[in-house]
């Protein structure tokens, strides 16, 4: 009997070797062809980043679309990002786009991602959808090979990184962050960022960015608890101004300071907010998952902008993009954008735009935080992921579902939110909130407080309680 195939929060992924094989590819391509049929679609852009089998997998659905008729256009320079894919379908005005990754994921996964036209995330009904027309076995006894394809014209190379390099340099002012002085340092954390980087920031120091499958096991989740030798560098080298990580198909980015510390993706929404509108006096719609801090909330209240909340999953904030004028989006795993580009969050896009906000305004980046903190008050924010046993996750959900929580050591639970996950507020903008992954066998549990030492007070409290 066939493995029931389930996008989750950013796609389907597995082990390769074990779920994600060759055939299982063939049965999600063939669903995807017969959605694109149905929906009258004729061109698909695909990509794959730096891990195992990614051309392999990129070519075999290539393949699969091709028998249904449907034109593909692959990347022609190897392994590429997300955001390229997704800038792609819009440059190439095809109707869907592939991207062969898993993200974050360890480096025994691989995935499979779905872009609409509009350059973002597939809305959540039309991956449903798809869903449904997975079949227990691919029907196609015998694939097209490439060459045939080429020959019909069904398949073609697209430069594009080429693309997504045009449109970078068209929008950074790149003289004005090199002549800032001082020199970044780049983690791609072996992932599909290291070209491009290379490319529009030559004067970097770069880490991890060798084509490597492997990734020495390491899973490429720009967190600060994977990038100890970035932060180490940064200390070590007076002379490196601020540090950027990007993840495994380059879409989330981590951020570190000229001291080496940490700047988690919600200090960089706010840095995003405070940049386009106080400095720019842009204006649109701010738009941020449920596990994102309340200092967004609070910091759009102050600028007058309004704000809407989503499910965890970019793809909400991606559909909100396609329809409504949105100056800044974002997750707390890592993922933003900004108007002025696809609505698709993008690692090395955000990183330049904070580069270019250093150089607009002479300040350090630990200034800027510090700005942050002058419109919205302090705070920190932390996140443990539990790997526990399904049966443990299970009795975990209902007591929340159940509200059997009262406290959390001697944190007293004043109300409790339940949009995606729920969240347990005590007061004094100090929270815990819990939720299952959508994509891997982990509970996440986040805190907010007022400094990263009491977060942790407070994520051993909720652990304690809750195991």
């Amino acid at each position: 009997m066939a493995i029931p195939i389930k996008f989750g929060t950013d796609g389907w992924r597995a082990i390769i070797a074990d779920e994600y094989t060759v055939d299982n590819v063939m049965r999600v391509a063939e669903a995807t062809a017969i959605f694109m049929k149905r929906h009258k679609m004729k061109r698909a852009v695909i990509g794959h980043d730096c891990r195992f089998g990614g051309l392999l997998f990129a070519t075999t659905t290539a393949r699969v679309l091709g028998a249904y008729g449907i034109q593909c256009h692959i990347a022609s320079t190897g392994f590429v990002s997300t955001p390229m894919v997704s800038l792609g379908v819009v440059k190439l005005k095809a109707s869907l786009g592939i991207v062969i990754t898993a993200s974050h994921n360890p480096p025994s996964y691989n995935g499979y991602k779905l872009k609409s036209s509009f350059g973002g995330p597939s809305i959540p009904s039309d991956v449903a959808e798809l869903e449904t027309y997975i079949p227990e076995v691919c029907s196609l006894k015998e694939l097209p090979s490439l060459s045939d394809l080429r020959e019909k014209n069904l398949l073609k190379e697209a430069d594009l990184e080429g693309m997504y390099l045009k449109h970078a340099r068209k929008n950074f002012d790149l003289k004005l962050i090199k002549s800032a002085g001082g020199k970044i340092a780049y983690d791609a954390m072996y992932g599909a960022g290291q070209n491009a980087v290379k490319k529009l920031l030559p004067r970097s120091l770069f880490l991890h960015c060798d084509d490597n499958p492997g990734m020495h096991g390491q899973a490429p989740e720009p967190i600060h608890r994977n990038l100890a030798l970035l932060s180490e560098t940064i200390k070590k080298n007076p002379k490196i101004t601020a540090g950027l990580a990007t993840d495994g198909d380059a879409d989330r980015i981590g951020l570190y300071d000229e001291d080496g510390n940490f700047v988690d993706s919600h200090h960089i929404l706010l840095l995003l907010l405070l940049y386009l509108h106080k400095y720019k006096g842009m204006k649109g719609k701010v738009v941020f998952t449920f596990s994102v801090t309340d200092k967004l909330k609070k910091m759009a209240e102050k600028y007058g902008l309004p704000y809407e909340i989503t499910k965890v999953g970019f793809k909400y904030i991606a559909e909100i993009m396609t329809q409504e004028d949105v100056l800044v989006g974002g997750e707390e795993s890592g993922g933003l954008a900004v108007k002025g580009h696809i609505p698709e969050r993008d690692g090395v896009w955000i990183g330049l735009m904070v580069f270019e906000f250093m150089a607009a305004t002479g300040k350090t980046l630990k200034g800027l935080v510090r700005e942050v903190y002058d419109e919205v008050g302090e705070f920190a924010f932390d996140r443990d992921d539990l790997h526990i046993t399904e049966a443990q996750k299970q009795n975990v959900i209902k007591m929340c579902k159940d509200r059997a929580y009262t406290a959390f050591g001697s944190y007293k639970i004043k109300s409790v939110e339940d949009l995606d996950g729920w969240k347990f507020v005590f007061g004094d903008e100090k929270w815990v909130m819990i939720r299952a992954s959508g994509t891997e066998p982990v509970l996440r549990v986040y805190a907010q407080g007022p400094n990263l030492a009491e977060c942790r007070v407070m994520l051993d409290a909720a652990k304690a309680t809750i195991l």
